[in-house]
């Protein structure tokens, strides 16, 4: 019977121990980041069951794909990485449309059609707001708030640090889709945060 794993073992002799098969060492992993990557996927996902197959399927890519596994990144931020691009994946998978931003050109423009802010007034940044800790919890739960497309480009972008690149291939939309999501999305934010503080 194999050694029960525990907290005292270090990251490296876990992999090690995963990359044998060893069980426990996949019971600790399923304990020790469980409730983390629900988080993550529930970003992401909508619905819970959605989110907890995320999870699953999480799992199972790291049993299989452990052994490619070469330590440029910490565990945790290998499976970070993983359950997002489950959950991207299962949104493309079953064929939903991410919900399209709302090109609100009112909001762009006054009744004598003069362009209200320019695109530097309306681009935040999340970088500055987020370095306060008090701040950082609330900017992503206004964030989580906002429509599945924009809530993505912008925990893709600003929170997850994904290039703009990479997001249009995670969410298989074209590059300038990206840049354009991303202005539209940041104005939502900026609109919902002003609409929250007053």
């Amino acid at each position: 019977m194999s050694k029960r794993i525990n907290t005292y073992l270090s990251e490296d002799e876990l992999i090690v121990q995963l990359k044998k098969g060893n069980v426990n060492s996949f019971e600790f992993i399923v304990r020790e980041y469980g409730g983390y990557l629900l988080i993550i996927a529930k970003r992401y996902l909508t619905s819970e069951a959605d989110a907890q197959d995320a999870v699953q399927d999480t799992y199972l890519h790291v049993f299989s794909a452990i052994v490619t596994f070469e330590g440029r990144s910490s565990l945790k931020s290998w499976l970070h990485r993983i359950v997002i691009n489950i959950s991207l994946m299962k949104i493309r998978s079953n064929k939903r449309k991410l919900v399209e931003l709302i090109d609100d050109n009112a909001s762009f423009f006054d009744v004598n059609g003069k362009r209200i802010e320019t695109e530097t007034e309306i681009t935040l940044s999340l970088e500055e707001l987020m370095a306060d800790d008090s701040q950082r919890e609330y900017i992503k739960t206004q964030i989580t708030q906002l429509p599945q497309m924009a809530k993505n480009l912008l925990l893709l972008k600003d929170i997850e640090g994904y290039s703009t690149k990479e997001i249009a291939e995670l969410l298989d939309i074209s590059l300038p889709s990206v840049k354009t999501g991303l202005h539209r999305a940041r104005l939502l934010l900026k609109k919902k945060i002003e609409h929250q503080l007053r």
